[in-house]
């Protein structure tokens, strides 16, 4: 099945349109229906939180996995979300059947453990997510090795153990070593397995890269332990240690986006960094400094056409000068030379407890004002759910459903128009159609009736609809396609 390019954003094109003439037919008629509404609408899927959305606890079997992984998927159909990203890749693990690491601890209970019975959730996650509309992103976390929540020990194949050499103890975690190219290797090599053996829309990474700082016992900052690779990788090339770790960064970015263009070039790459690239960018603005400590020059990925989307994680409130929500949101876009897709991280754990959900609700509106294709992500997906007050506050954002932006970058060419096919009985309407070429991955249907256009989105598997008891004065199909 071959598709024009990226999975993660549609690109639609009118199809066939009919209007109700005076003889009681459906004739073909050159019209234009207006827009569907387009916007991304995500939600993380953790496996790790505090508050953790799936599984509920480790050890559940397959059909409790199941069972919960369906009703969350349900519910975000139901909130009308059209994309989760779901967590395969906590801590140089698995949450999927993967050749190279080991079954997560906190799907099984046990590293190393397989589902039982055996099933492979990231394959079944996409399916399910699909048959409701939703794309799937594969979230991975590249350089984290192990969690100091970790309760059992490391599998026998797990990193540590198989090249220790690549691995460093920092604080009460392990991490990858980004200054060992044989450490980039083995991370590119585990996101590509994904891609090439799985239907995700996407890949996207969180904001740890190297880690974040940890203070010893004297509140002295503890220096990250890459002396080994610095002296055999870094002091050579005659950069400052601070800049051959961020180009070890954007060496890995880079590849990473150029890998996955090559395999699939459907597939959208993401990346989700912390909120403030440097302090006083905009001038205002104070906190962490990104750039310095975690060496992520997220600024220039977006700027350098190395991701198909952005989301920084934009967790403060509105009104709060030093961290100002729409001040940061500004300062990205201005900094998004190359029109990707810059969809604001929204902290939706935070309602009740820092802020308000009509902070949540002005944000998004914030962002359809500010961002051209909009679209936004929650941390995290039960957090919406659980939390009435925040639910009720989507229902009103989303009330209706949306289509993801376009990609133009991926593939400008829409897919093949739709045959229409327009049928009068006794009961309404019935219509049908088909397509030649390029499969749809879903369906635009436009009516109008009593001079008011109606739209809805249809799963590709649809070929046929039923206007029960109504015959619309004109009907209109789409095909959309992976971009």
């Amino acid at each position: 099945m071959k598709f024009r390019t990226a999975i993660f954003f549609v690109f639609i094109w009118f199809a066939a349109a009919a209007r109700l003439a005076a003889e009681e037919t459906y004739q073909p008629v050159s019209v234009t229906p207006p827009e569907p509404p387009r916007e991304f609408r995500g939600a993380w899927l953790t496996e790790v939180a505090a508050n953790p959305d799936w599984p509920s606890k480790p050890g559940l079997n397959s059909t409790q996995q199941k069972a919960e992984l369906i009703s969350l998927l349900d519910r975000a159909a139901q909130l009308h979300l059209n994309a989760v990203i779901f967590q395969v890749r906590p801590a140089s693990d698995a949450v999927y059947a993967s050749p190279l690491e080991p079954w997560s601890e906190f799907l099984t209970g046990a590293q190393g453990k397989p589902p039982e019975p055996f099933y492979d959730p990231l394959a079944f996650a996409i399916a399910e997510a699909h048959q409701r509309g939703l794309e799937l992103h594969a979230w991975f976390n590249p350089f984290r090795a192990w969690l100091a929540k970790s309760k059992s020990s490391p599998a026998l194949n797990h990193i540590s153990r198989t090249h220790p050499e690549l691995v460093r103890k920092y604080g009460d975690q392990l991490w990858l070593d980004p200054g060992e190219p044989a450490a980039r290797e083995h991370v590119l090599r585990v996101i590509m397995d994904v891609v090439k053996r799985y239907d995700v829309d996407g890949v996207q990474f969180d904001d740890y890269f190297y880690p974040y700082p940890v203070k010893n016992a004297a509140g002295r900052e503890i220096a990250f332990p890459d002396d080994a690779s610095w002296k055999k990788f870094g002091e050579p090339t005659g950069l400052t240690r601070d800049d051959w770790r961020r180009q070890n960064i954007n060496e890995f970015i880079r590849a990473v986006y150029q890998n996955i263009k090559a395999a699939k070039p459907w597939v959208q790459f993401g990346v989700s960094p912390f909120g403030i690239w440097r302090p006083k960018n905009p001038p205002q603005i104070r906190g962490l400094d990104a750039y310095a400590t975690l060496y992520a020059d997220s600024r220039r990925w977006l700027a350098d056409g190395w991701l198909d989307y952005c989301a920084p994680q934009l967790y403060w409130p509105i009104d709060r000068r030093e961290q100002s929500f729409p001040a940061l949101l500004n300062w990205w876009s201005a900094q998004n030379v190359k029109h990707r897709h810059l969809w604001p991280g929204l902290d939706a754990d935070a309602v009740g407890q820092k802020f308000s959900a009509d902070e949540i609700a002005r944000q998004i509106q914030i962002t359809r004002a500010q961002i051209r294709s909009p679209g936004e992500i929650f941390f995290h997906l039960r957090s919406v759910m659980d939390n009435p007050a925040l639910a009720k506050i989507i229902r009103a954002e989303f009330n209706q459903p949306a289509l993801v932006p376009a990609s133009p970058w991926l593939d400008s060419t829409p897919p093949e128009k739709p045959k229409l096919f327009a049928t009068l009985e006794k009961s309404g309407v019935s219509v049908r159609w088909e397509i030649a070429g390029e499969p749809a991955r879903l369906w635009v249907l436009q009516f109008r009736a009593n001079g008011i256009w109606t739209t809805k989105i249809l799963l590709a598997n649809r070929t046929n609809y039923l206007f029960e008891n109504s015959r619309p004065e004109m009907i209109s199909l789409r095909a959309v396609d992976r971009v």
